[in-house]
């Protein structure tokens, strides 16, 4: 992948921003650091960062422009399916100068127009001008794997691959409160939402029409809702078809003229990808982590049986939780916004160590929200079909409620987690959907923040998440909106910062739009059942798997959070970004909530005040360097 960013002026010359366009791309290095370049003409400014993937020459240079001159693109991503597009329109005469999917997309749009987008197999963000019509077209990939984010006033459009690369044209930064309570409920924001006024994240699926009257936003593509009216497959032929799609969709991930392999981690979704991929390549690279200070977490053993089995090249990275810690300051200074799944920790430094060996990494981002693979799908069709256990369990809220509750130990844990499911069980379907997503409450938030916030804009903000339409009881709506929740404002902006902060491109599979397609239209039985989450998938594969993998328990990448905060870090928190004179001198906190939240890293029973307080450290290391004087 590639960063690319571009300014559009409704009422001025865009030369004027030459400047900030060259501090734009340079702040965007890391996404590309092979080449870049730019281009301004008239009220139109384009730059782009290269990271050089298929066509590593410098033919492939960007902006790239057509032979008249007239049409000009930056692309960051992939085009999967670009060859066959290319024999169409060398058939119609065009004479490529280059082995780049960019070009075959740049002919492909002049050819098209804005149908071209939806013949685009990829992940992508681009921005395609047309200098004789004055025209600037700026669109994004189905499902969000590849960020674009702009800002938008009177005078003029401003867009990046990253927010930092839009506060280079010296934006005036006023923080979205509304936002802000959001951030401090979910620990990241929800697609589409963003921490600063007047700029906004391009949903997946969409592209903006920009001319000189202003901007027009067009949809192509929506993940389709389940249809309980719609003829379904039977489970055996669904098998078949799914296996094909995937495979597909991994083959066609397999293109490009750099190292490439794929994460390993040990869990079932990657090693589908891996064992698929290996049937197409000849020595396959695989790469996992395995953490030495937490066997617990440890899953590298299982990674290297599915690795023994298909003759893969493999390398396992043995990390130390003070290997994670040393990388925090970097994580920290690179995150543009806030985001707060620590979990971005140990993929940064799975990312760092991958780029050693490899360009391209394939994924198996998706597939837990495609086919329900989380603890909490599991308890949404527990309360659907609640029995004497789950009733048990709701009613023994009280026995929770004064348990030891935290994420450090098993058995805290089990607290934790019967306590959130007893919390949960008799709100409204779409209420305990939101609760079970978030880290915080209503009534945290509020406590927590001085600064006021309107209820109104902030429930209009919940309610385009949880549209009134969407039944939850049904569990294909709880995986469509954890699609377009945690999907695309989670795991893929996750993946996306700390892979593209270390110049590697990853690739989703699973999120191959045939693949999502097909899924979405599946029956929740074909998916979940009192015993089993990810049926259909386990059921398709199993035969391509280590047995031992099959039904194992679901592990995630853990960072120590507790432990760093009482030892390494107390001194961050207690003396630098949560002490009580900034807190007070910033005006954005009530202290007496974050004195709480410290006291609780320290009493027997912790809960959740870990990941309240490192979205507290990302949110003030962050406000620091973009707000503070």
């Amino acid at each position: 992948m590639c960063g690319i960013s571009g300014i559009y002026c409704f009422k001025e010359q865009a030369d004027k921003y030459t400047h900030q366009l060259v501090d734009s791309v340079t702040a965007l290095r890391s996404r590309g650091p092979d080449d870049s370049g730019f281009f301004i003409d008239k009220n139109t400014g384009l730059g782009h960062t290269r990271l050089s993937i298929i066509d590593t020459s410098s033919a492939g240079k960007q902006p790239f422009s057509d032979k008249s001159g007239r049409y000009h693109i930056v692309f960051n991503g992939e085009f999967y399916n670009y060859q066959e597009y290319r024999n169409e329109l060398e058939s119609d005469g065009i004479v490529f100068s280059s082995l780049s999917d960019t070009e075959v997309l740049l002919y492909l749009l002049i050819k098209h127009g804005t149908k071209a987008i939806n013949k685009i197999n990829g992940c992508f963000a681009f921005a395609f001008y047309d200098s004789l019509e004055n025209t600037c077209i700026i669109a994004r990939d189905r499902m969000g794997i590849n960020p674009l984010t702009y800002y938008l006033d009177d005078n003029k459009i401003i867009f990046a691959s990253e927010l930092k690369g839009i506060l280079a044209f010296k934006i005036n930064r006023q923080i979205n409160t509304t936002s802000l309570k959001t951030y401090f409920q979910l620990n990241y924001l929800p697609n589409g939402q963003s921490i600063l006024n007047n700029v906004h994240k391009l949903e997946p699926g969409s592209y903006l029409i920009t001319n000189q009257n202003g901007i027009k936003k067009e949809y192509y593509y929506k993940i389709p809702v389940f249809d309980s009216q719609a003829a379904v497959p039977n489970y055996e032929d669904a098998k078949k078809t799914l296996y094909n799609l995937i495979d597909s969709a991994v083959s066609r991930r397999l293109i490009a003229d750099v190292p490439l392999g794929s994460f390993l981690s040990g869990g079932i979704d990657s090693s589908i990808i891996t064992a698929l991929a290996a049937q197409h390549t000849n020595k396959l690279n695989t790469f996992s982590i395995g953490f030495s200070d937490n066997k617990y977490f440890d899953e590298t053993n299982y990674a290297e049986l599915v690795a023994k089995r298909y003759s893969t090249n493999h390398t396992v990275f043995k990390v130390t939780n003070d290997d994670l810690l040393q990388e925090l300051n970097y994580v920290l200074d690179y995150i543009d916004e806030p985001f707060a799944d620590s979990s971005a920790l140990a993929v940064n430094l799975l990312s760092k160590l991958t780029k050693q060996k490899a360009t391209v990494a394939l994924s198996g981002d998706g597939a837990d929200e495609l086919f329900s693979g989380y603890n909490k799908h599991s308890a949404h069709f527990s309360v659907q079909h609640a029995g004497v256990k789950e009733k048990i369990a709701a009613v023994m809220n009280p026995l929770w409620k004064i348990m030891p509750k935290s994420r450090n130990s098993k058995q805290a844990n089990m607290a934790r987690q019967l306590n959130r499911f007893a919390n949960g069980f008799n709100l409204s379907p779409s209420e305990r959907y939101w609760y079970w997503a978030s880290i915080g409450s209503d009534k945290y938030t509020e406590n927590l923040l001085k600064i006021s916030v309107s209820q109104d804009d902030f429930i209009a903000q919940k309610q385009a998440v949880l549209k009134s339409d969407i039944d939850f009881t049904e569990i294909n709506n709880v995986l469509y909106t954890d699609m377009h929740l945690v999907l695309q404002g989670d795991m893929l902006t996750k993946v996306d910062l700390m892979s593209m902060a270390n110049s590697l491109e990853v690739r989703t599979p699973f999120l191959d739009h045939t693949v999502v397609d097909f899924v979405s239209n599946l029956p929740a039985a074909y998916k979940i059942n009192s015993t089993t989450k990810k049926k259909i998938l386990k059921d398709t594969f199993s035969h391509l798997l280590p047995q031992e993998l099959i039904d194992r328990p679901k592990h995630g990448f853990e960072v120590p959070l507790l432990d760093w905060f009482k030892n390494d870090l107390w001194q961050l928190i207690d003396n630098d970004l949560l002490k009580e004179s900034f807190i007070e001198e910033q005006g954005i906190f009530n202290y007496h909530e974050i004195k709480k939240l410290k006291s609780k890293l320290f009493s027997n029973n912790p809960e959740d005040s870990p990941a309240k307080i490192w979205a507290l450290i990302v949110f003030q290391n962050w406000w620091k360097k973009y707000f503070k004087d």
